[in-house]
């Protein structure tokens, strides 16, 4: 855990430190790289407007002085070439123009002013980029390509302020990264003494919440006082979760399956007096308080059903997904049947063998497929999808019904709640709530959404086996 944290807290570091400066690296790049830019194409298009008169009157040495004078105060030369591309002026004489032709690449920018075209910024001024500055501009009379002028600029002290720049830069962002490390390394460390034992409680914890099993006190091991008293605190706060959790379950367990007996005894006398009562009034009352039975039993094995989900976590046995969705799919297939509604299973992929609580797959199946029969209209179809994808089985089911709002995904999990779209829909709301109790007991995921076409998509993720 230690190693893990230091290398995120050193990654984060130095993704900061060099995050910041090779922006601002290259910003010092394209800043100097357009600063001469703009400058040698100031002189360059100056020097196209003087060349227009000359390369007109087919007088193009009166333009050489000034091009001398140029070369001899910043250093760069200068070269003018007629319509055909023939050199015919230049600040160095005609054999220094015949040797820039040979070796500063400006074939390329001459053919392009020839053309009508004008320069364009390069790239970033690098320091290690040794190629000289070159512009071109066209001389242009009446609108027609008279010539063009060309700029050679040495861009060596351009490119040595970068340098300088980028070491500076260079510079900072060591001795930032240095002081980070020298900072974060024992912050870490401190951080880390009292969470180790911490963290193995915690995870005993949750197995103990999530199986059912007692968690192993952690509070009596070594270390500074402060940390045993603080793992002693952690052992009754623990105590206190996991008894205040079993009963919980114990009591819904035994309130349900206390409760199941009455109530059946009631819908019996319910049923039995079914046809004695000669009032039509009393009548209706008798078929609500009938329908009011009804659901009272849904919400017992409902909650029934929660507490075996909850309990059952810490028992987790392998099973093939794909033979559980057949058997049930089997046999749900008769209810849509009768609903006009088909059943599509789709296995797709090698090993879907996952592991759950016994009959978690079952039960899974049972409360989705209901689901999907309740709202799925007459004459679609619920597509039921099982693959595997690396190390992950998928379990889809698709149906064709009205779905959700999407700003009731997030509640679809919520025990008994139900959409207000869905208030006359027959159910006790616990379904997706038992459905998502299992596949959390499995070490899974579960996802709802609106897929193209209408109707709701619920996805659940399983490690593979």
């Amino acid at each position: 855990m230690r190693v893990r944290l230091q290398g995120i807290v050193l990654t984060l570091v130095a993704l900061l430190v060099f995050g910041l400066g090779i922006p601002l690296a290259a910003t010092i790049a394209a800043g100097a790289q357009q600063d001469l830019f703009l400058d040698r194409l100031t002189d360059t298009a100056r020097f196209a407007s003087l060349a227009q008169r000359p390369l007109l009157d087919n007088k193009p040495q009166l333009i050489d002085p000034d091009l001398r004078r140029y070369t001899e105060v910043y250093g760069v030369q200068v070269v003018v070439f007629n319509q055909d591309g023939t050199v015919v002026g230049s600040s160095l004489g005609s054999g220094a123009a015949r040797i820039d032709l040979k070796t500063a690449r400006i074939t390329g920018p001459v053919h392009e002013a020839l053309a009508g075209r004008r320069s364009q910024p390069g790239g970033m001024l690098l320091p290690w980029n040794t190629d000289p500055l070159v512009l071109a501009e066209p001389v242009l009379a009446d609108g027609e390509v008279r010539g063009a002028v060309v700029t050679v600029s040495d861009t060596t002290v351009s490119r040595t302020d970068v340098l300088w720049w980028f070491l500076l830069l260079a510079a900072g962002g060591v001795l930032a990264f240095v002081l980070a490390l020298a900072v974060a390394i024992p912050v870490v460390r401190w951080i880390l003494r009292p969470v180790k034992r911490l963290d193995d409680a915690t995870g005993a914890l949750v197995a103990s919440v999530v199986g059912g099993r007692a968690a192993e006190p952690v509070g009596e091991g070594g270390g500074p006082p402060e940390l045993r008293q603080l793992g002693r605190s952690f052992d009754r706060m623990a105590e206190s979760v996991s008894g205040a959790l079993e009963a919980q379950r114990v009591f819904v367990a035994d309130a349900s399956h206390q409760l199941r007996n009455p109530l059946t005894a009631l819908k019996i006398r319910l049923g039995n007096l079914e046809g004695r009562v000669d009032d039509e009034a009393a009548a209706a009352d008798l078929e609500a308080a009938r329908i009011d039975a009804g659901r009272l039993h849904q919400i017992l094995d409902g909650l029934l059903s929660m507490a075996r989900a909850e309990a059952s976590g810490g028992e987790l046995d392998p099973l093939d997904l794909g033979e559980a969705v057949a058997e049930r799919v089997a046999d749900w297939s008769v209810v849509g049947e009768a609903r006009d509604v088909r059943l599509v299973v789709d296995v797709s992929g090698d090993g879907v063998r996952v592991r759950m609580p016994p009959r978690g797959a079952e039960t899974i199946l049972d409360a989705l497929l209901d689901n999907a029969l309740k709202f799925t209209a007459a004459g679609t179809e619920i597509r039921i999808g099982v693959t595997r994808e690396g190390d992950e089985v998928r379990l889809a089911v698709r149906d064709h019904g009205p779905g959700l709002r999407p700003d009731e995904l997030d509640r679809a999990l919520d025990r008994f709640w139900r959409s207000s779209a869905h208030q006359n829909v027959p159910g006790s709301g616990l379904g997706l709530a038992i459905v998502s109790e299992i596949v959390a007991h499995s070490y899974g995921k579960l996802a709802l959404d609106l897929p193209e076409g209408g109707g709701l998509r619920i996805t659940m993720t399983f490690p593979a086996v």
